[in-house]
């Protein structure tokens, strides 16, 4: 596998299937299938850990697709599932929530570690990102023998907001593309972006295959405080990064630290990226990676 900074300068709508020709594939049991895990870099040294990150509800491994170079380039081995339900993993065995895909995911990780070789660190480094953020923190608090560092980047579940502050627009029953478009940009702008110009080829292209491989309907626990009470049992370091302006939070957003502050014995802080909303790490990579990684290196 060659090096993510070996890669030519490629347009910007053939950004996924250039990183996802450089990835190795691995599958792990899920359900009556596989769990389907992308790999990228390697570890530099035995003991280094995976980097594992877990992207948002109705997506995929692309939620990362501006960050997946960087972090390769920063020196680090990225293991990047699918998860249950989304992209092309199985459904999970049982649940159609953020609770229904610690199991296969544990049982994933435990198979990979155990892959490597005997002297190969036997924890992670995780993030999570809004859907997968709060199941990262459930992880975490389920198993926290296998994770080093967890960094939680727009996680809902944080027992913040009073009642849902967005409302999203159907798009299945509408008979022609251009309408469902039409939709697909009303909902990136209403939850995902702050700044609709940002919705490119790139971020539509990669909403759109998301949302037709998105199997698990229903999902509710983003609407209670679920992850802040996970925090209160997760012993390794945790930070956090939002936009300030993400549409989860809108004026709570300002609360957000403390909230972390109260649950989380291990909080070890909160960064706002300005001029971003809940998908910060796609909107400004720049500002995020400059957050991230001093975060990771701590």
């Amino acid at each position: 596998m060659s090096e993510m900074s070996d890669l030519p300068d490629f347009p910007a709508i053939d950004i996924v299937p250039c990183l996802a020709a450089q990835a190795s594939l691995r599958t792990t049991p899920c359900g009556a299938g596989e769990m389907v895990w992308r790999c990228w870099g390697t570890a530099a040294r035995p003991d280094q850990r995976p980097l594992v990150l877990l992207h948002g509800g109705s997506g995929s491994w692309t939620h990362w697709v501006r960050n997946i170079d960087v972090l390769v380039a920063a020196g680090y081995e990225l293991w990047v599932p699918d998860l249950p339900g989304f992209g092309d993993s199985a459904l999970p065995p049982h649940g159609s929530d953020a609770d229904a895909v610690i199991a296969p995911l544990q049982a994933g990780l435990q198979q990979l570690l155990a892959q490597r070789s005997a002297h190969s660190a036997r924890q992670c480094d995780l993030i999570g990102f809004s859907f997968g953020g709060m199941a990262a923190g459930m992880w975490a608090a389920a198993h926290p023998e296998l994770m080093a560092r967890l960094v939680l980047v727009g996680a809902p579940a944080m027992g913040v907001t009073p009642e849902r502050q967005f409302e999203l627009k159907a798009w299945r029953h509408l008979p022609t593309t251009d309408e469902q478009n039409a939709i697909h940009r009303y909902n990136l702008a209403t939850l995902m972006l702050h700044d609709a110009a940002k919705i490119d080829g790139l971020a539509l292209d990669i909403h759109l295959a998301n949302m037709v491989n998105d199997r698990m309907p229903r999902r509710r626990l983003s609407h209670t405080n679920i992850l802040a009470r996970s925090l209160a049992t997760v012993a390794c370091p945790v930070h956090a990064i939002y936009g300030r302006y993400d549409a989860v939070y809108k004026s709570w957003i300002a609360q957000l630290a403390s909230a972390y502050g109260l649950a989380s014995p291990s909080f070890k802080g909160l960064t706002l990226i300005e001029n971003a909303g809940h998908w910060v790490q796609f909107e400004q990579p720049d500002a995020f990676h400059a957050a991230l990684l001093p975060a990771l290196a701590q």
